[in-house]
């Protein structure tokens, strides 16, 4: 009897960090000091001694059931990019510049192309987000796991300097609302997704012409990343006073994350369109308006808090980074939280 016998398979392991260090080469920073391999990832601050007070901001999320769609279709390539971007649009939110990530993978077999596949997404959402995928694990965990399926986790940390936080503390009423367009239905809701359409390879291969896709297309784009967006916004001379990343709970959960007490934020549904992939949800699951904002980003990711007078400044800092951009609301004096109207 051996570990490979008990179904763990070492010798995978060692391909599979072979053949994830072709991907995790377009990550890498100047600051990396350590290569992919060792028992830890070193990564200098020495760049960052010219803050007043550096602060680090760090972000950790999974990819949730979107995984299974990725199973039946037999599609890995992208599913890291989902992983990447939860963690870091949490850090880019708070103000801070992603610096490093590391990934977790827990699976039932290691077959290292797939595990090299996945590994693909993860440093293209890092290189999408200039940070260094620095290290990570991959957990061969038979009887755990079916053969076929896997988790997928990560951890990011970023950097901030203290008096750049986006803390949301000086919105304040006549504050206009500046919402970032998402690529759908981005990692969250997936299990009231599994609910509405049938998850087999005949559906999600089904084309749609309100979609202009395949539905597993249009369910398992990635999601849109928004460091550069956010950047472009401060390095056009814009204060973002607040800041909300539309995931689980949607507008009703977390645009009152960023809000101080005495103001509600004041959403008009018809200031962009609703992406059809949303529209199509609601009709066949029969889902109710006000469980679809409570539950989705209904085609905006990221809604920014910003002064009148910043507003053209944002809109065009949020095109020049290649996304759309709209004005869904404002801010008003009232009980903290989120009307739509």
């Amino acid at each position: 009897m051996d570990y490979k016998n008990a179904g763990v398979d070492i010798e995978a392991g060692y391909k599979s960090v072979e053949l994830m260090k072709e991907h995790i080469k377009k990550t890498m920073r100047e600051e990396v000091l350590t290569n992919i391999g060792g028992f830890s990832g070193a990564f200098s601050m020495e760049k960052f001694k010219g803050m007043e007070k550096p602060t680090l901001v760090s972000g950790t999320d999974g990819v949730g059931t979107k995984l299974k769609l990725a199973f039946i279709m037999d599609k890995h390539d992208t599913i890291g990019i989902d992983c990447v971007a939860m963690c870091v649009n949490d850090i880019a939110c708070a103000g801070g510049e992603p610096l490093f990530f590391l990934d977790y993978i827990a699976c039932g077999k290691n077959f290292p192309e797939k595990i090299a596949t996945i590994v693909s997404g993860v440093a293209d959402g890092c290189a999408q987000s200039d940070a260094a995928l620095i290290g990570g694990e991959t957990a061969e965990m038979p009887g755990f796991y079916p053969e076929d399926e896997y988790d997928l986790a990560g951890f990011a940390v970023g950097i901030v300097d203290e008096k750049d936080l986006i803390t949301g503390k000086s919105i304040k009423p006549g504050d206009v609302l500046v919402g970032i367009a998402s690529s759908g239905v981005h990692s969250n809701g997936f299990s009231l997704v599994r609910k509405v359409f049938d998850m087999t390879a005949e559906s999600l291969n089904t084309y749609y012409d309100e979609l202009g896709k395949t539905l597993g297309e249009a369910l398992l784009a990635p999601t849109k990343i928004y460091v550069k967006a956010l950047r472009s916004v401060k390095e056009a001379g814009v204060t973002i006073k607040g800041c909300s990343h539309i995931t689980g709970g949607g507008f009703y959960e977390n645009i009152p994350r960023m809000l101080p007490d005495g103001v509600v934020a004041s959403v008009k549904k018809d200031s962009y369109e609703v992406p059809a992939i949303f529209k199509l949800m609601a009709k066949k699951g029969n889902i109710e308006e006000q469980m679809m904002y409570n539950t989705y980003n209904m085609g905006i990711g990221m809604v920014l808090a910003v002064d009148p007078a910043d507003v053209d400044k944002t809109m065009e800092a949020v095109k020049a980074a290649g996304e759309d951009a709209f004005v869904i609301g404002e801010i008003k004096a009232g009980e903290k939280g989120v009307e739509l109207c």
